[in-house]
């Protein structure tokens, strides 16, 4: 019998259209690997589903709650602020989404950097970091920030890439061919859910507006548009949105959109890619899976990053990455893409050192040190 049970708290999300869900599930196969015994605790948006969520906490016997947030991933609710005070056992959380939301956005800033300084409430995930007993992020800016309003030290659950490396993937040829891509095409890949968020058409733009420079620069949209923030009729208006946008911008026979494919296809596609980009309207950072994926083939990648926002101790630019300092901007990443491919070395630079960054992760040696985590903060 396992020594160690432990509730895993999330969202009710799919995992085949939320990553926060379907990183819960592959920890919680992990975990079930090193003999924890996982409790599965749901938790529905509002009132109601905190209440029922703290009754099954409650009644679980759990050792240790683990709250996976993602502020999406709970309708956007401040409820499951309340479940340390009211689960009743040590509280562990991981912050996959920090930085960006309130739940109470009319109380005034300056309310809340008096609460947080003083660890009663967090304008994002309300009481639930101040009555944690452990938090952890998954990336260095997330990090940053939370020291920065609470103070607190944060340790680290790095997340893996959302899709494996496949050894048996065909030739870059005959991959190029399956997608309608020019064999000779400088081949930059976008992958992920496609939302407006992903600043796609910036991208578009910055393609478009290259092609004079480079003739043979395509862009390849790899993903699917369904997905938990854009639902079926939403993700299909969207789709039209892009393509219309793409016209627009005389790219039509440049860009490629693939549409959702299965895991073997998608590391096929990204073998096939010369560089990846991630033009993201909030700035990339490493909780993105699809990033991580990307890095993890070897691709040399172009992100972005919001002018204000903390440096990320993992993404240097021209480092491990090259970053566009500038959000919703298609000059800005136009200089990152002539930067890339105009540079031989720095491509080849920037894509061993991202290699490196996410060698060697993976699921049991993340329980491992979920475990250790659990451990520590028991009475």
């Amino acid at each position: 019998m396992a020594d160690l049970r432990v509730a895993l708290v999330h969202g009710r999300a799919d995992p085949a259209h939320d990553g926060v869900a379907d990183y819960t599930v592959h920890l919680a196969e992990a975990l079930d690997r090193h003999g924890v015994d996982v409790v599965d605790v749901p938790v529905d948006p509002g009132a109601r589903g905190l209440l029922r969520a703290a009754r099954s906490l409650r009644a679980s016997g759990a050792d240790v709650a683990h709250v996976q947030f993602a502020p999406s991933a709970f309708g956007f609710s401040g409820a499951p602020g309340l479940l340390g005070d009211l689960a009743g056992m040590p509280l562990v959380t991981t912050l996959h989404e920090y930085g960006w939301w309130s739940w109470a956005p009319r109380v005034p800033d300056g309310v809340w950097s008096f609460l947080e300084r003083r660890r009663l409430a967090d304008r994002e995930t309300g009481r639930l970091v101040p009555r944690s007993a452990a938090v952890l992020t998954t990336n260095g800016e997330h990090a940053a920030t939370l020291r920065d309003r609470l103070g607190v030290e944060a340790g680290r659950a790095p997340l893996l890439p959302n899709v494996e490396v496949d050894p048996d993937a065909p030739d870059r040829a005959t991959t190029r061919r399956a997608l309608g891509v020019p064999a000779d095409a400088e081949l930059v890949v976008f992958f992920g859910f496609v939302h407006p968020v992903k600043g796609l058409r910036y991208l578009v733009d910055a393609v478009a507006r290259l092609a004079a420079e480079r003739p043979r620069l395509h862009l390849l949209v790899l993903g699917g548009f369904t997905s938990l923030a854009l639902p079926e009729d939403e993700a299909a208006a969207f789709r039209d949105e892009l393509t219309a946008h793409i016209a627009g911008a005389g790219a039509t026979d440049r860009v490629t959109i693939t549409g959702h494919r299965p895991a073997g296809e998608v590391s096929a596609a990204l073998q096939s890619a010369d560089a990846a980009a991630f033009p993201f309207t909030a700035g990339a950072t490493l909780k993105s899976g699809a990033l991580l994926a990307a890095l993890d083939h070897g691709l040399p990648t172009l992100i972005t990053r919001r002018p204000d926002a903390p440096a990320d101790p993992d993404l240097v630019d021209g480092g491990t990455v090259v970053i566009a300092p500038q959000v919703r901007d298609a000059d800005v990443l136009l200089d990152g893409l002539r930067r890339l491919f105009g540079d031989d070395d720095l491509r080849a630079r920037v894509a061993a050192a991202g290699h490196r960054l996410v060698r060697g992760r993976d699921w049991d040696r993340l329980a491992a040190s979920h475990v250790a985590t659990y451990r520590a903060v028991l009475p």
